[in-house]
């Protein structure tokens, strides 16, 4: 979908409908991941950004979880084709989608409803059904680590990445395991409407709008020794200076580490090195101020820590895929962020 040019009026105003596809199985907490983050976002007049439904595969009625209790679900599969979004949670009992990577007669029916275009998205195994659908075929994917050689081998043809957190690939995006939906969902905000309206929702439901690390940081990996020095410290003095050179021996210095020590614990602890994060922070300051400020170009480069517009340039075109400038006009503009290679998070 191309960016809008202007701001919906009243009339013409439509909230984007996303609908989330409820199989018996499911996880409780995956089905109302989507609920909780669209459910919060609005607009400068108070009218909610998306409206959020759940359906079945069946007529209205209850839908079984992996717990002792049911949910009502109060749409059939027909809801499918009023979809602008489509979220497929996790569910325990694909039956033969997770066994063979075949689709039910009445799954294949439902998804047969989606219109072309609609945006699809997964959380952890519900990147089977995805999968089995042939969405997936030829692209880049991901779900929970302990599922992702069993989904290369059933799907060959899919492009799976154990290591990251989401994989955003334009109209389809594909998230790791259970919390990992979180980090998809807000990606999706802040893709469709910015980091200030994706930092807000993250706020109001206690997360970080932006998690460090990659999902290999999850995989028998100890928890850290709360004896030992924390590089938390460091992190917060280098948040509260991003404009300024930081130099890894002063970040060091604040927690009387050596360098190497100081190296491995930071990557013990927020999964990436510390230049790698300091990027990543500066990327996120450069995007709120491009969105939030009249700032130059120049100056928001200055402020947050690039120093040059080229230099800022380059690093927001390898992580976002646009530049400073189309940045600043797409959400000025009201429209969703445009990328250009899929984008994956977490690695």
């Amino acid at each position: 979908m191309d960016p809008v040019e202007s701001t919906p009026s009243s009339a013409d105003f439509r909230p984007h409908r996303v609908v989330v596809l409820a199989l018996d199985g499911l996880l409780p907490f995956e089905l109302g991941i989507p609920h909780r983050n669209f459910g919060r976002p609005s607009d400068g007049r108070g009218r909610h950004l998306y409206e959020v439904i759940t359906c079945s595969v069946r007529p209205p009625g209850p839908v079984e979880t992996d717990a002792d209790f049911a949910v009502h679900v109060a749409h059939g599969p027909e809801a499918l084709a009023t979809a602008d979004t489509v979220i497929v949670p996790a569910s325990y009992e694909l039956g033969p989608v997770y066994e063979r990577g075949e689709l039910t007669d009445d799954l294949a029916a439902a998804l047969a409803l989606v219109r072309p275009g609609t945006r699809l998205a997964s959380i952890c195994t519900g990147v089977y059904v995805l999968a089995a659908a042939g969405y997936l075929d030829g692209r880049p994917a991901t779900t929970h680590w302990a599922d992702a050689e069993r989904l290369q081998r059933l799907f060959p043809r899919v492009e799976v990445d154990p290591d990251v957190l989401f994989v955003d690939d334009g109209d389809i995006l594909t998230s790791a395991g259970v919390a990992a939906g979180i980090d998809l969902c807000l990606h999706i905000v802040r893709r469709d409407h910015g980091a200030v309206v994706a930092n807000d929702v993250a706020r109001r439901t206690v997360v970080p709008p932006h998690r460090d690390g990659g999902q290999a940081q999850y995989i028998q990996r100890p928890v850290p020794d709360p004896r030992q020095a924390s590089t938390s410290g460091a992190r917060a003095w280098a948040l509260g200076r991003l404009h300024e050179p930081i130099q890894l021996r002063d970040m060091a210095a604040r927690e009387a580490m050596s360098v190497r020590t100081f190296t491995r614990r930071f990557r013990e602890e927020a999964g990436v090195s510390p230049g790698q994060w300091l990027t990543q922070q500066r990327v996120e300051r450069a995007r709120h101020l491009l969105e939030s400020t009249d700032l130059s170009v120049d100056q928001v480069a200055h402020d947050a820590g690039f120093g040059t517009a080229q230099s800022m340039r380059q690093h927001l075109q390898a992580a976002l895929g646009v530049t400073p400038t189309a940045y600043r006009r797409t959400f000025r503009a009201g429209g969703r962020q445009q990328t250009g290679a899929p984008v994956t998070v977490g690695a």
